[in-house]
């Protein structure tokens, strides 16, 4: 570890020795139920889409909004939301966070009109910022011996990997037993709970309290990330030939840039180089925004399979991911508490990347009328263990070490990565597909119901084929960037347990 991220660390620190806390666990539990609660929020909503169109009226061009809205607040304000749980104290964040999302949740569900319900998505975002890099930041700072880290963090992976499979579920089951509502209402039920635990548990602490906010690189680094995402989201649902494309895309990479330079210049900056510039932080960071884009080639696309072309209802379609959240659960805590502490991440991790790699490949081999059993869930088994391999390992790396008063900021450029990482997938996998898709109808009779769902096959082998391209890149990428060997905490590093 650098001698910038040591002083750094060893100016977050107070007193190492105190005890960790009991109630360490607990905290644990309320964490992962808030976080929860965000993950799952990005694909609850997709199920329930149609019956929303049709109670509200909305337009098929408008109903993009729905997802836009909630990605572009959340991806944008990141960084702002990390720094202010630094500045002003985690768990005021996190209570705040929890509330504000179980309001707009519930406005949202309350909807009425379309507007109402894209403003609602849109709060929704902007407390998520603020709530998901407070609870990681707090995971951060809770757990610093090595060995319960390692386990804390192998459930906190689990759930941001799984989380988007938990909301397929639990939103086509709401959306079939109740009402495409209760797709939002139900955020009310995971709020009570983490807000009651997150006022009794935990205790304030602000570990950069004597720094200021940075406006000018918050200024930079929101509208460049929403300029990026916009950008990206813009192309999903016209083309990227399009102004708002390449413009919004221009733009967000000047914007980026800017902030770049501007935080070697600041006095107090939003995001510090030290923490970018460790090699380990770095390597888990981009490993966090390959996963984000190619988890899309499985969530989304095998959506699509399942339900328009196997004939599977939304709850049957949840259920058909169980497995692969099981297997997702089972290999994070294997790769965090057994494989990462003794071999190291420059094997195990681009070893996961090359199982999703297989598990992507031997996904394409589905046809118009396969078997669920054959040609689908030995391959959802093999993406989760990879995606379970390199998930956790990955979060845990990017905040590992980091100083106190960088852990908010930290976490959330982690939620960061994942977020852009998600949009970058969606409208790449999106446009490869729907071209797949017409270059395969090119010259045939697109009014035949076979050629047609040929068609949408070629689009999703095309999507899964691509995944399996971003998994690959992402073993090389791993392997070249992190450091051999196991890793050990620094005990420069380690932090009064904040509770």
């Amino acid at each position: 570890m650098s001698q910038t991220l040591t002083e750094g660390a060893r100016k977050g620190s107070v007193d190492s020795s105190s005890a960790p806390s009991s109630r360490r666990w607990w905290i644990l539990a309320i964490i992962g139920i808030a976080q929860l609660m965000v993950v799952l929020d990005a694909t609850i909503v997709n199920i329930a889409l149609p019956s929303a169109q049709a109670d509200l009226g909305f337009s098929d061009g408008n109903r993009q909004w729905i997802v836009t809205a909630y990605s572009l607040a959340f991806a944008s304000l990141l960084l702002l939301g990390g720094r202010i749980a630094d500045l002003f104290g985690r768990k005021p964040a996190f209570l705040i966070g929890v509330a504000g999302f179980a309001g707009a949740s519930v406005f949202g569900g309350a909807s009425t009109s379309f507007g109402m319900l894209v403003t609602a998505r849109a709060l929704q975002g902007v407390f998520g910022a603020l709530l998901a890099p407070a609870a990681l930041s707090l995971l951060n700072t809770t757990f610093t011996d090595a060995k319960e880290r390692a386990k804390a963090f192998s459930v906190y992976g689990a759930i941001a990997g799984a989380g988007g499979a938990v909301g397929l579920l639990l939103g086509g089951v709401l959306t079939d037993a109740l009402d495409w509502r209760w797709t939002l209402f139900v955020n009310l039920v995971f709020a009570v709970v983490a807000f009651a635990g997150g006022w009794v548990l935990l205790s304030n602490h602000r570990d950069a309290a004597n720094s200021r906010l940075d406006l000018p690189g918050t200024l930079l680094v929101s509208s460049g990330l929403f300029a990026v995402v916009y950008g990206f989201s813009n192309a999903e649902t016209h083309d990227w030939s399009s102004p708002l494309t390449w413009g919004f895309l221009t733009a967000g990479g000047i914007l980026l840039s800017a902030f770049a330079w501007w935080q070697t210049r600041a006095e107090h900056p939003l995001l510090p180089m030290r923490v970018l510039l460790d090699r380990d932080r770095a390597a888990s960071f981009v490993t966090v925004l390959i996963t984000g884009a190619g988890m899309f080639g499985v969530f989304l696309f095998l959506t699509y399979y399942l339900q328009l072309n196997l004939g599977f209802s939304p709850t049957r379609t949840g259920v058909a991911f169980l497995p692969m959240m099981a297997a997702l659960m089972i290999m994070a805590q294997v790769s965090t508490t057994v494989l990462v502490p003794r071999i190291g991440p420059k094997i195990v991790i681009p070893a996961g990347f090359a199982i999703a790699v297989a598990g992507m490949a031997w996904l394409t081999g589905i046809g118009v009328a396969s078997d669920f059993s054959t040609a689908v869930l030995p391959q959802l088994l093999l993406i989760g263990a990879g995606l379970g391999i390199v998930m956790p390992p990955a979060m845990s790396l990017a905040t590992s070490g980091i100083a106190a008063e960088d852990a908010g900021v930290a976490s959330a450029t982690v939620n960061t990565m994942q977020q852009v990482g998600g949009s970058i997938g969606t409208a790449l996998l999106n446009t490869l597909a729907a071209s797949a898709a017409t270059s395969y109808l090119a010259g045939k009779d697109a009014t035949n119901k076979l050629v047609r769902a040929q068609s949408t096959i070629e689009s999703y082998t095309t999507a899964f084929w691509w995944s399996a391209g971003f998994f690959a890149a992402g073993a090389v990428i791993a392997f070249l960037l992190y450091r051999r060997g196991a890793q050990e905490q620094d005990p420069d590093a380690v932090r009064t347990v904040h509770m």
